[in-house]
């Protein structure tokens, strides 16, 4: 028994020791984070720039490269917890369903035009890589592009280029010398696969330079109307919007348009046949726009100041977040190269007008001198009030509400988006996270 008990000691004491010296040997130098507590061990990546234990929020992001064949479960030390490898590469975004299946939009093997984020193809894949559900929109007249967004009513709403020939332009006083590809977009039954609603730009366009066609209009006489010669670009992609957001409790759709540098506001309560005119709907509007942000020039409106330009990703901040209601959005600052995220403040009734100061309030903003994508990239708020910043050509950020950076993880690649998913989300363990 003596024997028995020595021996128990000496075996606590070495564990004791163990303990200790682990203690005083933290695996990640101190110096590799920012304000923490040096008697927690962590294991960082080396693609952690900055981490604040204090600060930083304990989520974990799904990462979307951009156009590649793959996304991840991020967490903030750095570790990819689970990845997707898909068949095809993305069209950009994806989403992840409450079942754990994958909604995405992914490039056609055979398109007819290949400008930057086409899609053509959306497919529901399964947590073991099978394809549940699929459909292909992709032809020489229209292609899907980088985004799509389910429904309450589980329909699919997705973004498309759709061709308009010379010839068509040209007899609504549009003459140029190549075919153009303004936006519409679709709502597709997710039973039937038939198209239930669309949305098309063409049909809401005027032009101040040619007399004689019913599409002649001052300019800045029309703010719900959209000037087809505002942006031009040799390709036809005279538009180029990135991203959709559907408004449930309003029934409208936010769409980033990005060679316009704005946001349209569209009311989706309208039949496809109110949505080609201008009466109709629950704002009588039809498809024209029901309200439009970030750059009063772009319909000739002396009032109001230009913030965005180049734009990506508006996103309504949840319900049970810091800043519910309100609406986050990328701008990537092209011309002077910095780029930053706002919060913006929507009217609460949406009355846009011609000469009149009509853009959003701006709650919140956070930019940096270092921050600084001229393409993708997005932001989200996360629980604790933080926001999580996704920059295209670097990584990710994520800065509090006083603008400190609290978390810099930075990979080779491009990235589309980062979403941010609350560790105790039930998704996870159908994924085995």
């Amino acid at each position: 028994m003596k024997y028995i008990f020595t021996f128990s000691i000496l075996i606590l004491l070495l564990l004791v020791g163990c303990k200790k010296d682990t203690e005083m040997e933290p695996i990640v130098p101190v110096e590799e984070i920012e304000d923490v507590d040096t008697d927690i061990v962590l294991e960082l990546s080396e693609n952690i720039e900055v981490y604040d234990a204090e600060l930083v929020s304990d989520n974990l992001v799904l990462v979307i490269e951009n156009g590649a064949k793959s996304a991840y479960f991020l967490n903030k030390e750095g570790v990819k917890l689970y990845t997707w490898d898909f068949e095809l590469n993305l069209g950009n975004d994806l989403q992840l369903l409450p079942t754990g299946q994958i909604l995405g939009i992914f490039k056609s093997e055979a398109p007819s035009f290949t400008f930057g984020g086409y899609g053509g193809v959306i497919q529901i894949i399964n947590p073991d890589s099978s394809i549940a559900w699929e459909f292909i929109y992709s032809s020489e007249d229209y292609i899907a592009h980088h985004d799509i967004e389910i429904l309450p009513n589980g329909n699919i709403l997705i973004l498309a280029w759709e061709r308009i020939s010379m010839e068509t332009a040209a007899s609504f006083g549009v003459f140029v010398d190549h075919d153009l590809y303004p936006e519409k977009l679709i709502e597709v039954d997710f039973e039937t696969k038939d198209i239930v609603w669309q949305w098309r730009a063409w049909d809401h366009i005027i032009q101040d330079v040619n007399t004689g066609f019913d599409s002649f209009a001052a300019i800045s006489e029309h703010p719900n109307k959209i000037d087809i010669n505002y942006y031009d670009e040799p390709n036809g992609d005279i538009m180029h919007a990135n991203a959709i957001e559907y408004d449930a409790s309003k029934d409208i759709i936010y769409l980033s348009v990005n060679y316009y540098n704005e946001v349209w506001v569209l009311d989706h309560s309208t039949t496809t046949s109110e949505a080609s005119g201008a009466v109709g709907g629950n704002y009588n509007l039809g498809g024209d726009l029901v309200y439009r942000f970030g750059n009063p020039e772009a319909y000739d409106n002396l009032n109001g100041n230009t913030i965005l330009d180049r734009n990506h990703f508006p996103n309504i901040i949840a319900e049970g977040l810091p800043g519910e209601g309100n609406l986050m959005i990328y701008n990537n600052g092209r011309t002077s190269g910095q780029s930053t995220v706002y919060e913006l403040e929507m009217p609460e009734v949406f009355n846009l007008q011609a000469n009149t100061d009509n853009e959003p309030i701006i709650v919140w903003g956070f930019t940096d001198a270092d921050l600084f994508s001229e393409r993708v990239s997005g932001a989200v708020r996360l629980l604790n009030g933080n926001t999580l910043i996704c920059e295209g050509d670097y990584g990710f950020w994520e800065v509090t509400v006083e603008g400190e950076i609290v978390w810099k993880y930075k990979e080779e690649g491009s990235f589309w988006r980062g979403y941010s998913f609350e560790t105790n989300n039930p998704i996870l363990p159908i994924l085995g996270i």
